[in-house]
């Protein structure tokens, strides 16, 4: 059996590298190829292309990325063509993933989309897509399978990967005694696994350090760096200041469990500090146009995941962001900041309180560690893996008449890619 993965996120890859083991190990004929990431490659899945390199965000940053999304596209549908595989699984990366897709079905091959991207929160039209090209949605969050399937989608819930590589992660419990030490709480500082969000965030994150040190003088601060070119610009922007800042490559699962408190950019790693029962803060910040034109497509009222599993109105009639000052918000567990202004203040007030008041972060932990027992189990890779087997061995490959290739215009990809 030969399956074929397509996966452009670096949280993704991790995903991706937990099912071809699962995949594997249930099956160890079961031979997977395609795109991914270097945790893929270390799992066992032959990668033709290392399709993390590529994760932009942003239509102009897909533009610049054009040429070298259609000869991937163009590549893996000459391989369906002539080795056809048994199936094609998509992991998040939807905007070139939709086109993998496409490509697929023309073929006949099924496709599961394992970790759907989140169209419920800010582009419901393209379910079509994910009704027309995809045989099978995988679903990461308890409340997708019926939005899925309320839109005509034949949907499963399996439960998030992320809790897998949580459960089986082995914490270097030496480093994390180095990073407690004998001095003063530490905050942890995630300012995200893409580039650009580096560039967008960590300054901001440095300026809340700083009036964080100025009310709490013994605090101190580790940055945690997805890669070594991330963790270069982190020394430059910390040479600036006279904070004392400990930045760390590969260390993040690490550095949130010695923290006190963080500061975090959105995104999956909410879930590794909800994991950890970790008091933290979120930051997203966007230039003024895309803060503009977010609000015409955003249909959920939070950005990170934590607070929309403890939401009992995922979406409102008036969607707006949160406010520390509004009942409605009352239950997220983790302050947020989708803005684009400097919010730095706001960020390390709730630090601050977490640091000065020890019954209010305690209180945290404890609302944290509740949700954490509610929805943190593993077993997403398992039953996703005996779903994908299941299926297949449950249906026969239809015969196809031969057929021409169509070219796919560019500016169609262009459209997509975004």
């Amino acid at each position: 059996m030969k399956i074929f993965f397509s996966v452009g996120e670096p949280s993704g890859d991790l995903h991706g590298a937990n099912l071809v083991r699962e995949l594997q190990r249930r099956r160890p004929d079961c031979e997977c190829v395609g795109y991914g990431g270097p945790r893929m490659a270390a799992a066992g899945c032959s990668l033709h292309e290392d399709l993390t390199k590529l994760a932009v965000m942003w239509l102009l940053h897909a533009l610049l990325n054009i040429h070298k999304f259609w000869k991937l596209v163009g590549q893996a549908d000459r391989y369906f063509r002539h080795h056809r595989p048994d199936a094609v699984v998509l992991i998040d990366y939807p905007g070139f993933n939709w086109w993998i897709a496409r490509r697929a079905k023309a073929h006949g091959i099924p496709v599961f989309y394992y970790g759907v991207p989140q169209l419920w929160a800010w582009a419901g039209w393209r379910v079509r897509k994910m009704r027309r090209f995809v045989d099978h949605v995988l679903c990461k969050l308890p409340f997708e399978e019926a939005w899925y399937r309320e839109r005509g989608c034949n949907a499963t819930f399996v439960g998030h990967p992320y809790f897998d590589q949580l459960r089986a992660e082995q914490l270097d419990r030496s480093f994390i005694g180095q990073l407690r030490g004998d001095g003063g709480p530490l905050v942890a500082i995630l300012p995200g696994s893409r580039t650009q969000e580096v560039k967008s965030n960590l300054s901001y994150f440095l300026k809340a350090a700083q009036i964080v040190r100025a009310r709490v003088p013994n605090a101190r601060f580790a940055i945690a760096s997805f890669k070594e070119s991330q963790a270069v610009m982190a020394r430059e922007a910390v040479v600036a200041i006279n904070l004392p800042v400990e930045i760390h490559v590969g260390r993040t699962a690490e550095i949130i469990e010695a923290a006190d408190c963080a500061m975090a950019v959105s995104g999956s790693v909410s879930l590794e500090l909800l994991y950890h029962t970790t008091p933290t803060v979120i930051l997203y910040y966007i230039s003024r146009l895309a803060y503009f034109v977010q609000t015409f497509f955003r249909k959920v009222r939070y950005i990170t995941l934590v607070n929309l599993l403890t939401a009992t109105d995922l979406f409102p009639k008036r969607v707006a962001t949160y406010d520390p000052n509004d009942p409605v918000d009352a239950h997220a567990l983790m302050p947020e900041y989708l803005t684009c202004q400097d919010k730095s203040a706001q960020v390390a007030s709730h630090v601050i309180e977490w640091l000065t008041e020890p019954a209010q972060r305690l209180a945290r932990k404890a609302a944290l560690a509740e949700l954490k027992e509610r929805v943190g189990h593993g077993g997403a890779s398992l039953r996703a893996a005996d779903y994908i087997f299941r299926t297949l061995d449950g249906q026969r490959r239809p015969i196809l008449r031969p057929h021409l290739r169509i070219p796919i215009a560019a500016n169609t990809l262009t459209r997509d890619a975004a």
